[in-house]
């Protein structure tokens, strides 16, 4: 496997944002807000593109998909530890309840990684654009929750959007095309689950317990299935042999490093905001991040975009807005006789 030597062009996050973002994290989880929350999560997408760096240089997604999960469990094993968050105890009934929609985040997570890395950050972030398509589909099936036609309408334009931006994208591959689209069903489905499971009186856990749960458990189904897949792509022989290869092995640690930071936090106020909000309203509010993550990515990795695949990535947006729009109109009362 040949490495290729890259040099970011961009600087380095200061350290006082990522100061803000510890802080601003713990103010959210004493006082949660969903106004803040999407805004941290805006901040957090943005330094979370590292990893798109990680697998330009290390083509192993499942390996860096594992240390992600890694670095999140970590974290919440250091939280338990010092009593920063109580631990949950968990039932037996609680556990077969979590397992599916860990396999769901494990599924997603290195879906989206294997696109990452076969195809442009925009590309992959304009087709997950279609999330609120899945999510509707997918309330529907499982619980019976009918959308309504303006709702169903706001989202034509998301899909026709993603289609053209995908039709017109220079990058286009049908791996990085076909994960990154799969990576939606594995992770609305696990979003759907999730807000039943959090609706569950019985059964429910608090959403930060919930997630850091299913971290764990991501991570242990998932590392054994890394070394399987890409074999020891970790141990000191292979990093040595990469780096007369021309890697920079010390700059691909510490930013494999922070962008697992940058991950397990991203994804765990998502559950917090997904825990105030119903599904559909969220996948959309993903959608929303997505402007940032696509006009930053372009200037970060100087992505080159045409004016089609720039007109599919605004038509999808638009949808978003008209979704938002959509949410607000309630529906006209019966008329009783």
């Amino acid at each position: 496997m040949a490495f290729r030597a890259e040099k970011l062009r961009c600087h380095w996050i200061p350290s006082g944002l990522v100061e803000f973002l510890l802080h601003f994290y713990v103010h959210i989880a004493v006082n949660a807000s969903v106004s803040r929350s999407v805004l941290l999560r805006y901040l957090i997408a943005r330094a979370k593109q590292r990893v798109n760096w990680v697998l330009k240089v290390y083509p192993y997604p499942a390996t860096v998909t594992a240390f992600q999960l890694g670095c999140g469990s970590l974290m919440i094993i250091t939280m338990w530890a010092f009593n920063l968050y109580e631990k949950p105890k968990l039932s037996r009934s609680q556990f077969a309840a979590i397992l599916p929609l860990a396999l769901a985040h494990t599924m997603g997570n290195i879906l989206t990684n294997v696109s990452l890395g076969k195809v442009s950050v925009s590309f992959t972030h304009t087709i997950k654009a279609m999330e609120p398509f899945f999510t509707v589909l997918f309330a529907s099936l499982y619980f019976g929750q009918r959308p309504s036609l303006w709702i169903v309408g706001s989202l034509v334009p998301i899909v026709g959007g993603v289609a053209l931006a995908s039709f017109t994208e220079a990058s286009f591959n049908w791996i990085g095309f076909s994960t990154a689209m799969a990576s939606n069903v594995t992770n609305q489905s696990r979003n759907v689950l999730s807000k039943n499971f959090m609706l569950n009186q019985e059964e429910a856990l608090e959403n930060i317990n919930l997630f850091s749960v299913i971290t764990i458990i991501s991570f242990i189904l998932l590392a054994p299935t890394a070394i399987l897949i890409d074999g020891f792509k970790f141990s000191p022989s292979f990093f040595q042999s990469a780096a007369n290869q021309g890697l920079n092995v010390r700059e691909l640690c510490v930013r494999a490093l922070l962008a697992g930071f940058c991950f397990h936090s991203y994804q765990q106020v998502s559950y917090m905001i997904l825990q105030m909000v119903n599904p559909v309203t969220h996948a959309v509010g993903n959608c929303v991040k997505r402007v940032v993550v696509i006009i930053s990515s372009v200037i970060f990795f100087q992505t080159p975009i045409s004016p089609m695949n720039s007109l599919g990535t605004a038509v999808a947006l638009a949808g978003v807005f008209l979704y938002s729009r959509a949410k607000r109109i309630k529906p006209m009362p019966t008329q009783t006789s």
